[in-house]
C-alpha cells in the first residue's frame, strides 16, 4: 500500500464513461517512489482524505479485500470486453457497441430467466 500526501488537482470523463483523475505531489521518499513505479499500470483503489490517515484507518485499508480478479476487472466488465471484442468481429448489423451489447445481454438475462421456477 502507498500513503503519500497528494492534491486531487484534476479529473475529466472519458468517452467509455470512466474517469481520469489526477494527483499532484511534493516531494515523495524514495520508497514511495518505488511503490509508485511497480503500481504503474496496475488496478487497484485510492482513498482520497484531506487529514492524514491514523494507523487504525490505514490497518483498516490494508485488510481490505478487492472483489475484482488478476486482470483487475470485475467479472461484469470481463464480459463486457468479451462482448466488445465480438462486436468488433461480427456485429451482426448493429451500428453501435451499446445497441449489440444491450441486445446480447437482453439474451442472457431471458436465458437465466428461464431456469428460474
Amino acid at each position: 500500500m502507498i500513503i503519500f500526501p497528494a492534491i486531487l488537482e484534476s479529473f475529466r470523463s472519458l468517452k467509455d464513461k470512466t474517469l481520469k483523475v489526477t494527483f499532484e505531489t511534493n516531494e515523495v521518499t524514495p520508497e514511495q517512489l518505488t511503490g509508485i513505479g511497480q503500481s504503474l499500470n496496475k488496478f487497484g483503489y485510492v482513498a482520497f482524505k484531506e487529514t492524514p490517515f491514523k494507523d487504525k484507518e490505514k490497518e483498516v485499508l490494508e485488510g481490505l479485500e478487492p472483489d475484482y480478479n488478476e486482470t483487475g476487472k470485475t467479472p461484469a466488465q470481463r464480459l463486457r470486453g468479451v462482448f466488445y471484442r465480438l462486436y468488433e468481429q461480427k456485429p451482426e448489423g448493429f451500428k453501435t457497441f451499446i445497441t449489440y451489447y444491450e441486445h446480447h445481454m437482453e439474451i442472457l438475462t431471458n436465458h437465466f430467466k428461464n431456469k428460474l421456477d
